[in-house]
């Protein structure tokens, strides 16, 4: 028995001193990713918090404060056309209760005139602009903005044609499959396996699960971007409809779990960019970076963009 340990342990110790050290050099195993844009700054729904989201409007202006990407959301009309949206169905957006799947673009209504913030409760944006927009025209207005395309629908034909636009207007290397369910995104990576993706939700699990075994230094990976909620701002702005999310234990141990400064230097380090949502105040922006982000995603560009530079100038 004492033979067996005396094997084990070094075994081990060997292991793990071999982990942590090419967790913190995984330059000697893996080659950096080198993907054509690095954006500190994201706009999420294009910047919700000052238009309305996902409007040209919206999109426009958080390009004029000077974001880096858009982040958006995808739906398909009854007539075939990509409309950008958050929801399928159109009640919390219009007051209407339809989907967009079961409406021509022509007959899509209008946005209410104030709109609640999803993550940031009792807060509102309006704006001139309460029209749906296409892709295409997102696409068209901004050809060199990178833009990270959330698919919610398990729907071969919207993913068919979200591809088909990002290679007409040639963004293949600028645009991002994100999807929380991998179904999905294995659907998006076969359908066009050049633009780069995010983690899903399984993938996400098994990145930490890879962490914590100290395994995560030997395994490839093919994601380009981790986008992740900030867990502080759950409860406080962001109110879920989980029952098990709206427990304040839950959402401690959600973050003292993925909050880990070590791994996202790691991803980093590996060309992996780290994004964290959805900070619309300094004080949750400034949690992000601390945490280890290379990035924040916020509803708020003109905030997002003011604190930046007055972080750089006192550098």
């Amino acid at each position: 028995m004492c033979s067996f340990w005396y094997v084990l342990l070094p075994a081990l110790g060997g292991y793990t001193l071999t982990s942590l050290y090419l967790l913190k050099n995984p330059h000697i195993l893996h080659k950096k990713k080198c993907t054509s844009f690095y954006c500190t700054h994201i706009s999420h729904r294009g910047g919700c918090g000052e238009r309305i989201e996902s409007t040209m409007e919206a999109f426009t202006h958080a390009v004029a404060q000077g974001t880096q990407m858009l982040e958006l959301d995808c739906h398909l009309t009854h007539d075939g056309y990509v409309v950008v949206s958050h929801d399928e169905n159109l009640l919390r957006q219009t007051g209407h209760d339809i989907t967009i799947s079961s409406v021509s673009v022509q007959n899509l209504p209008l946005y209410k005139e104030r709109l609640e913030l999803t993550f940031y409760k009792g807060h509102y944006s309006s704006g001139s602009d309460r029209k749906f927009t296409l892709l295409e025209d997102v696409f068209r207005m901004f050809p060199e903005i990178p833009i990270s395309i959330e698919i919610k629908e398990n729907n071969n034909q919207l993913i068919e044609k979200v591809s088909e636009l990002v290679k007409r207007y040639h963004r293949e290397e600028i645009t991002v499959w994100a999807s929380v369910s991998s179904t999905i995104m294995n659907k998006c990576r076969k359908t066009n396996g050049v633009m780069p993706y995010s983690f899903s939700l399984y993938q996400g699990v098994m990145l930490l699960i890879l962490f914590y075994s100290g395994l995560l230094p030997f395994v490839p990976l093919g994601e380009s971007l981790l986008q992740f909620y900030l867990p502080r701002v759950i409860n406080r702005k962001f109110i879920p409809e989980k029952n098990i999310l709206r427990n304040r234990f839950v959402v401690t141990l959600i973050e003292k779990v993925t909050m880990r400064k070590s791994l996202f230097k790691h991803l980093a380090a590996r060309g992996i960019q780290v994004h964290l949502f959805v900070c619309n105040t300094d004080e949750d922006i400034r949690a992000a970076f601390e945490a280890g982000a290379t990035g924040v995603m916020s509803d708020y560009p003109s905030l997002l963009s003011s604190y930046l530079l007055r972080n750089t100038q006192e550098e």
